[in-house]
């Protein structure tokens, strides 16, 4: 009852006007078999984007005035049904649905527009508090049902062949995030029914995140299943936290992809890690073609200061595999700075063959990006990246480079907020181009 009426506010709230449901998508086209789809390219963790490991506080993220918090009394509680909704009579929503229906868009109108979403480093969802079910019996000690909603339009201008405009829905990914009883495991099942017609078989790219976890170890968390792997920085990063609206070159072709097998990431305040034993197999299109190892270090340096100083993280790493036959290596590095208002981060990598969101290739590649950003004010932030990449290192002329500028307005944090991005891609064996790009996102 309680996801009936809350999927039914969104719908109206969406058919008013109130809230845009829709994000973006990469859509910068890559020289492969397969175009990697959004979906491929979630790690949708609640952590920030340098500390993979460490619970985040929500009252951080979320903002809510003392006099608002509601806490009801022992004759509400005793009317509450399935529904979770404390001011749910049966006798006076039979006899007046409409009202009964009416009076619960509104509230829920009234929440999402009164919820301030302090953080912008970490995904948020509008609905968190109605989409999540406690239970007092059972095995599940809680279950968080949330959805993502993306879209983009796009106008590419060829300095030769004229523009081309292109509106893209990216994607619908439902999500469960459950809670064992006792707090130490949790599990997460991602569903992708989007349509790609780059993916014939409709099962294999369904099914995206599909693991469980353990937190039983101080500082660790043990997960085993089907997971998007530590290779780099912005590889392994949630796309609700992206900065852009593509990631880069690196990130596009060396990751955006899941694997199944165990993961160990720990975190302590001057270093954290992530090691990964998997199949090489990607969507479940194999069943064991070959193995993965991936091991990412960083060291935080500045990790007891409190933030006096900023944040600094510099990090390295390594991936060896084998699939059907055909050997690959791949090694990374990353530098981070946060201070107050002004960020960056640099990152670079360089592979004797890759199985990554690119498909499954032996060509000799390396790219490197470096971005900056300012926020403006706590909603409105400033970007620009320089990124570059080369496909293959034994052919000539064949680099390609982006740089993009760009804006965010974060109108509840990363939960709703919308994007700006204009793309000069010069690539040496093909016209230069320009891109603007509008989108916004919306999680729920």
């Amino acid at each position: 009852m309680k996801l009936f009426l809350t999927t039914f506010v969104f719908i109206c709230l969406v058919i008013l006007g109130g809230l845009p449901s829709f994000a973006f998508q990469d859509i910068i086209a890559l020289e492969t078999d397969t175009k990697p789809s959004f979906s491929e390219t979630m790690l949708d963790s609640v952590e920030s984007d340098d500390n993979p490991v460490s619970t985040v506080d929500e009252k951080t993220i979320y903002k809510e005035k003392e006099s608002e918090i509601f806490v009801p009394s022992q004759e509400q509680n005793n009317l509450q049904l399935r529904s979770g909704i404390v001011d749910y009579n049966p006798e006076t929503a039979s006899a007046y649905p409409g009202m009964f229906l009416l009076n619960i868009l509104k509230d829920t109108a009234k929440d999402v527009y009164e919820l301030e979403v302090e953080r912008t480093d970490v995904p948020s969802q509008l609905l968190k508090d109605k989409l999540t079910f406690n239970f007092k019996k059972g095995p599940l000690d809680s279950l968080h049902f949330w959805s993502a909603y993306q879209m983009d339009f796009s106008t590419n201008i060829a300095e030769s062949d004229g523009t081309d405009s292109n509106f893209n829905v990216g994607l619908i990914n439902i999500l469960f995030d459950g809670k064992f009883k006792g707090g130490k495991e949790n599990f997460r099942i991602m569903l992708d029914p989007t349509h790609r017609s780059s993916h014939p078989d409709f099962m294999q790219t369904f099914f995206q995140d599909f693991y469980v976890e353990s937190t039983r170890i101080p500082h660790h968390k043990i997960l085993l299943g089907n997971s998007r792997p530590g290779v780099g920085i912005e590889g392994a990063q949630s796309p609700y936290t992206l900065s852009f609206i593509n990631r880069s070159q690196i990130s596009r072709n060396y990751s955006n992809i899941r694997k199944f097998g165990v993961r160990v990431r720990g975190d302590y305040p001057l270093v954290d890690y992530d090691l990964g034993l998997y199949s090489s197999s990607t969507n479940f299109s194999a069943f064991f073609p070959g193995h993965e190892f991936d091991a990412w270090l960083n060291l935080k340096p500045l990790g007891k200061t409190d933030g006096k100083f900023g944040k600094l993280v510099t990090g390295a790493g390594i991936q060896s595999g084998e699939k059907h036959g055909t050997d690959y290596y791949l090694t990374g590095a990353y530098a981070g700075y946060r201070y107050k208002r002004f960020w960056t981060k640099f990152e670079y990598a360089r592979a004797n063959g890759s199985n990554g969101g690119a498909g499954l290739t032996n060509a000799r590649s390396q790219g490197m990006f470096v971005t900056a950003g300012y926020f403006l004010t706590k909603k409105l932030e400033l970007l620009a990246r320089y990124d570059h990449f080369d496909p293959d290192r034994e052919i000539s002329n064949n680099n390609r480079k982006e740089i993009t500028f760009g804006t965010n307005y974060y109108l509840k944090g990363q939960a709703l907020k919308l994007i700006f991005n204009y793309i000069f891609c010069k690539n040496d064996n093909t016209d230069d181009s320009h891109r603007l790009m509008v989108g916004t996102q919306i999680v729920l």
